[in-house]
């Protein structure tokens, strides 16, 4: 794919692990009335000259597809293997419903090995009545996405290299558009391939330290050095008011939210286009 392509993508899910509201919390922004502060679990979709590709499926996917309508899946590209990411796998059935062909899964080989021993009645046995045709495909540098439907042509995805605590995992880079969830640190390589872009996707948990997610602060500073000319955050705790967290964020850098969906036009002369 050429980096002139011309992309929509839709933020499906902006929180962690537990979702926000969380469970049994009657703090201020899970009792928000701010649309903004209901964040389910971490997802893109991104529409790519037609393709659909989906960034994980955490378990909140099933709402999130039936509430943006998405209608088509040329593949998935998982970043890594936690749970939170992973587990609505199986709601990729009806996605088969109009369209038997397989649908590719792109992984790092961890984060494939784990999928592998978690879905073996997908992967291995095939036993499950209406099981999902998903092939694992284990990637270590920039791949093609073909259609599912033969209708359109490949879209080129370059995975990143990027360190959730000590875990090693991918985000990905498609065109001027870049997906860095659950993120404490970038190796120097990972920097130079981010040069150019129109929008970062980037994860941003809270103010005070975590070991394995970078604070608010810190990743106002990676994105500082990455250079996007928009940057959204991801990934908030119910300790992120969405309105007060976000006005106090520099000039192009914003909270991102449930439903967030950007258009990344072909020129870079023109800026990247919110359209909710």
């Amino acid at each position: 794919m050429a980096t002139d392509e011309a992309l929509k993508v839709t933020l499906l899910g902006t929180g962690t692990s537990t979702g926000v509201p969380v469970i049994g919390c009657r703090c201020r922004v899970c009792t928000s009335a701010d649309p903004r502060d209901e964040r389910t679990r971490c997802a893109a979709y991104v529409q790519a000259d037609g393709l659909g590709l989906v960034i994980d499926t955490g378990p909140d996917f099933r709402r999130q597809a039936l509430r943006e309508q998405l209608g088509r899946i040329d593949a998935v590209l998982f970043t890594h293997h936690h749970f939170d990411h992973v587990v609505g796998l199986d709601d990729l059935r009806p996605f088969f419903f109009g369209n038997r062909a397989t649908l590719p899964c792109y992984a790092r080989a961890n984060t494939a090995q784990v999928l592998d021993n978690m879905f073996p009645y997908i992967f291995r046995d095939g036993t499950y009545p209406g099981v999902p045709d998903l092939a694992l495909r284990r990637i270590e540098g920039p791949f093609d996405v073909s259609s599912r439907y033969d209708d359109l042509g490949p879209v080129r995805v370059e995975p990143i290299d990027v360190f959730h605590g000590a875990l090693p995992m991918y985000g990905y880079r498609i065109g001027r558009f870049a997906y860095l969830t659950d993120t404490s640190a970038l190796p120097d390589h990972s920097f130079d391939k981010l040069h150019d872009l129109d929008v970062l996707v980037l994860d941003a948990l809270r103010h005070e330290h975590h070991p394995t997610h970078f604070t608010i602060e810190e990743a106002v500073e990676t994105a500082r050095r990455i250079g996007a000319r928009q940057t959204y955050f991801i990934h908030m705790t119910h300790s992120i008011l969405h309105e007060e967290t976000d006005a106090g964020l520099p000039d192009g850098i914003n909270l991102g939210y449930d439903g967030l969906t950007f258009e990344i036009p072909r020129s870079t002369s023109q800026a990247p286009k919110g359209i909710r």
